[in-house]
C-alpha cells in the first residue's frame, strides 16, 4: 500500500512527474485555470490565498478548494471540506522544484487526518489517476505550451464488469485487440475522424485505459477506458486538442457523447462537458 502515515494521524498521497519547462512556465500549466485545463479537467482558479481552484469532472460534479497558501512560481495548497462525501476534509499540496537542464519537478500530494482507514481506498484510486493525467502534461509542455487547447469528455455509466465494459469499449474504438502502436481511426456518428496510435494500454486496481496520441486533422491525446469509482462502473472518452483549429474538432462533443451512450445504452448517462 502506498499511503503514508505519520504518527499525528495524517494519511497521504504522493504522485510526482518531471517536465521540461521554467519553474515560470510550469506553474502556469499547474496553477491557472487555462493551463490545467489544458491536461486535466476544466479548470477555474483564483490565484491567492482565500481564492477558489474548482474542477469540473463533468457529470456535474466539480471539486471546489480554497486556497490556504499560494507561493508563485513554487508552491500551492488547497483544501476540499467535499471530496470525501461526509469524511474528513483533503489537502492538496502542488509543488515545482527547478531540476537541470531545463526541467522541473512538479509534485502532489493528497493528505487528510483520519483515525481509520476508511477513506484510504479513495485516495489510492487517486493516486493511481494521476500518471495518465501527468503523460498528457508532459507531451503538453513538450510540444504545445501555451497553445490553444480545446476538450471533449464524454462520460457513461456502465453495467456488468469491468472485463465486459473493456470488451465492449474496444470494439466501439474498432481495436478489439489493442496493442501499444497500432493505428487506429476513430469516428464517432457524424463526427470529424481522428486518425490516432495506440501509446499505451494500461490497467489499474480500478480499471483499464488507453492512451492513443492524434496525429489529423489536429495534434493531441486520447484518454479512454472503463474504472469503478465509488461502487460504480464508469466509462470515459477525453481528448485534449492544440492549436488554432483545435475548437472546430471539439465541436463533435455532443456526438462523442452520443456514442459513448449508444455504446453502454444499459445505464443512465452523463452529460457531455467542454
Amino acid at each position: 500500500m502506498s499511503i503514508k502515515q505519520d504518527k499525528s494521524g495524517r494519511r497521504s498521497v504522493q504522485v510526482e512527474v518531471e517536465v521540461p519547462g521554467t519553474p515560470e512556465q510550469v506553474w502556469q500549466a499547474i496553477a491557472t485555470g487555462p493551463g490545467i485545463s489544458s491536461w486535466f479537467v476544466s479548470t477555474q482558479v483564483e490565484g491567492r490565498v482565500g481564492g477558489t481552484l474548482a474542477c469540473d469532472f463533468g457529470s456535474g460534479m466539480v471539486s471546489a478548494s480554497k486556497i490556504t497558501e499560494w507561493q508563485p512560481p513554487r508552491r500551492l495548497v488547497a483544501e476540499d471540506q467535499n471530496w470525501l462525501q461526509g469524511g474528513p476534509s483533503v489537502a492538496t499540496e502542488w509543488t515545482v522544484e527547478a531540476r537541470a537542464k531545463g526541467t522541473c519537478l512538479v509534485r502532489v500530494v493528497h493528505s487528510l487526518f483520519a483515525s481509520t482507514d476508511q477513506w484510504d481506498n479513495q485516495l489510492e484510486s487517486t493516486e493511481q489517476g494521476w500518471p495518465s493525467f501527468f503523460r498528457v502534461l508532459r507531451f503538453y509542455l513538450t510540444h504545445h505550451a501555451g497553445q490553444r487547447c480545446a476538450t471533449m469528455t464524454a462520460m457513461a455509466m456502465g453495467s456488468g464488469t469491468t472485463d465486459t465494459m473493456w470488451t465492449t469499449l474496444l470494439g466501439a474504438l474498432g481495436a478489439p485487440a489493442a496493442r501499444a502502436g497500432q493505428k487506429v481511426n476513430l469516428q464517432a456518428p457524424g463526427a470529424t475522424k481522428l486518425a490516432a496510435t495506440i501509446e499505451r494500454v494500461e490497467q489499474t486496481g480500478h480499471g483499464k485505459g488507453l492512451e492513443m496520441r492524434i496525429s489529423e486533422p489536429v495534434p493531441g491525446i486520447v484518454l479512454t477506458g472503463v474504472f469503478e469509482c465509488m461502487g460504480m462502473l464508469m466509462a470515459n472518452f477525453q481528448a485534449y486538442l492544440y492549436g488554432d483549429r483545435s475548437e472546430k474538432v471539439a465541436n463533435d462533443r455532443e456526438r462523442w457523447q452520443a456514442w459513448l451512450a449508444q455504446t453502454f445504452p444499459s445505464a443512465q448517462t452523463a452529460p457531455p462537458t467542454e
